[in-house]
């Protein structure tokens, strides 16, 4: 049996194999931006999540003494453009 290859065979070969390559590599674009909320947590187990669509966000400092956390809801805007923090006051 012989083969033969000719140039007309052979160009239409590697067309289709580029064709499949680039298929293949396309990603989704909305896989690699993430979700809605972010998640950050620090060496000392201070946990950030942020809503990155409205810039609500909550923060829990840490575990305090009873044991319990207490979480601190805020609005990124609101902090950013006032630059007054909203912690709690002390009782």
């Amino acid at each position: 049996m012989k083969i033969t290859l000719d140039s007309k065979s052979l160009l239409l070969g590697f067309l289709g194999a580029g064709l499949m390559f680039t298929a293949i590599s396309f990603k989704n674009s909305q896989d690699q931006v993430g979700g809605r909320y972010r998640t950050e947590v620090n060496a000392s187990n201070i946990v950030v999540i942020l809503d990155s669509e409205t810039g609500n966000y909550i923060i829990a400092p840490g575990i305090q003494a009873a044991g319990r956390v207490q979480w601190i809801k805020g609005e990124f805007n609101k902090t950013f453009s006032t630059a007054i923090d909203n912690k709690k006051e002390p009782k």
